[in-house]
């Protein structure tokens, strides 16, 4: 068990684990708001694949789940990390072939989609490889404090990724996307290369459908939170670009902007005040930015819904996750971070297709109410899980 330390020490050691985070992600970012645009408007094809391209890629963390956590748990860590950053290098590497074969768009789509499945994989290891990295280098309780900068680090690659992304399409093309996204992995790689490793907690492992299992309420909320950020991240050019309005991309800056400042502003209240209770507030604001999307009669107002999305859903994710987490036994950690994070990337992998034909039969802007109420029910199940949690006795032999 770690010693302890100073808050300040705490949160470098931290920020320096999530830094393979924001690598990971950056590589994430970069195409998020170029590829529906290129598949749609280039390549010809229609709403439903150009979400489908944006979703393959959490549909893939989402099967990679399993594998990642076995990883983790039994080799550690940092060679997640590195074999994650591996997958982001070989993604870059589909993502030039595709550039290339824009003449032949079923070619160049085929090898979009390979890509992204690379990716997602990727993802999954580079990410929940971080916080059981950070957990084990500053202890259990500092749980809340690494999902949060987890976050943070995230979708504010995200946030910095999607406008540079575009950037680099204008100025260059598309085949700069994937150049970028060699150079960052192969940065991710040098970095963790000799960097400290985390202690592999020794016990006996839970089999991972169990763990998921004892997670399932929790991460069924973050589903349903998780379709908000799905949809803006997926649609928002498309829906900006139907309402002729401009700066699609900085939308997208905006919600990861808010979702930033939330965290740092808030991220204590989770070890404070508890999860459930921050998870029921912030799936209320979000809910109402999601609502301002689906109403907006211009783009400023727009961006406000944005924001007020952001900054509603950034706390969702560490509020449920340190009660699920908690679930668990150390030597177990590893399986219940992948099997509670699987539920956002199945959100987000059902959000591409399902808003995508939702958008084709109503337009652009419903699927933002049916955002909302997804958010809404998320509300509703924290709201009955907080009670249930306030009305369980506590026995001595319980998990912390």
């Amino acid at each position: 068990m770690p010693v302890q330390q100073r808050p300040m020490a705490v949160t470098l050691q931290v920020v320096s684990i999530v830094l393979f985070t924001f690598i990971g992600y950056l590589n994430i970012g970069i195409p998020l708001a170029v590829l529906p645009g290129f598949v749609h408007s280039q390549l010809g094809f229609g709403a439903v694949i150009a979400g489908l391209v944006i979703s393959v890629q959490y549909l893939a963390t989402l099967l990679s789940r399993p594998y990642a956590s076995r990883v983790i748990d039994i080799q550690g860590s940092k060679k997640a990390v590195i074999i994650g950053m591996c997958g982001c290098g070989l993604s870059g590497v589909f993502m030039l072939a595709a550039a290339l074969l824009q003449s032949t768009p079923m070619a160049s789509l085929i090898s979009l989609l390979l890509g992204r499945l690379v990716l997602g994989t990727a993802e999954s290891l580079v990410g929940s490889a971080s916080i059981g990295w950070g957990i084990g280098r500053v202890g259990a309780a500092h749980t809340a404090k690494v999902i949060s900068w987890n976050g943070i680090a995230s979708y504010g690659a995200l946030a910095i990724g999607a406008p540079a992304g575009v950037l680099l399409v204008q100025h260059l093309g598309l085949w700069a996307m994937g150049v970028s996204i060699l150079l960052l992995a192969a940065l991710g790689i040098a970095l963790a290369w000799n960097k400290t490793p985390a202690p592999i907690v020794v016990g006996e492992r839970m089999p991972f459908m169990h763990v998921l299992g004892r997670v399932l309420p929790h991460g069924c909320g973050l589903a349903l939170g998780g379709i908000g950020f799905g949809t803006i991240a997926t649609f928002i050019t498309l829906y900006y670009s139907t309402n002729h309005w401009e700066n699609a991309a900085l939308c997208l800056t905006v919600f990861g902007a808010s979702f930033i400042c939330a965290r740092l502003l808030f991220g204590n209240l989770i070890n404070r005040i508890g999860g459930f209770r921050v998870a029921i507030a912030c799936l209320s604001v979000e809910t109402l930015g999601l609502l301002f999307l689906w109403l907006a009669p211009s783009a400023e107002l727009a961006m406000a819904g944005a924001a007020l999305s952001g900054f509603g859903f950034s706390l969702v994710f560490p509020a449920l996750g340190v009660e699920a987490v908690n679930l668990v036994p150390a030597s177990s950690r590893g399986a219940a971070v992948g099997a509670y994070s699987l539920f956002i990337d199945l959100s987000l992998g059902i959000t591409g297709p399902v808003a995508g034909a939702i958008a084709a039969g109503f337009g652009f802007s419903s699927i933002f109410l049916f955002a909302a109420i997804a958010s809404l029910s998320g509300l509703g199940l924290s709201l009955y899980l907080y009670r249930q949690a306030a009305n369980a006795p506590r026995h001595a032999d319980e998990p912390l």
